[in-house]
């Protein structure tokens, strides 16, 4: 008798969807009914910026892949339904950003994400 195992968050994929040009490989990770929490001086704690579903979750992220600026994922762990990763972002004009992410997964897929941001001032 086997045993059922649920699929995998493919980090190979998220290094990719970050590191690219554009938002759509980075967008195929998440879930249609997924929801993104972010925290940053604009959006603080008490009164984060929620995003509910991939369609919102594009919007965000053709925004920022429209910006002439560059991606890094700088590591992720993943440990059963949690992940967790950090991402540097560089500007052209030298302006740094830094994100951390806590995901949770369902069925290898971004169910829910906490991702927090700090920037250059």
């Amino acid at each position: 008798m086997g045993t059922a195992t649920s699929p995998s968050f493919d980090t190979e994929t998220l290094r990719r969807g970050i590191e690219g040009q554009t938002p759509d490989t980075l967008l195929s990770l998440y879930a249609d009914d997924a929801e993104l929490r972010v925290v940053n001086r604009n959006a603080q704690p008490s009164h984060p910026k929620v995003l509910h579903g991939r369609n919102e979750i594009a919007e965000m992220l053709n925004d920022v892949y429209s910006r002439d600026m560059t991606h890094k994922l700088e590591g992720c762990v993943v440990q059963g339904d949690r992940a967790a990763y950090s991402e540097s972002c560089e500007y052209t004009d030298g302006v740094r950003v830094l994100s951390e992410s806590m995901v949770t997964l369902r069925d290898g897929k971004i169910s829910q994400q906490i991702m927090i941001e700090a920037w250059d001032e």
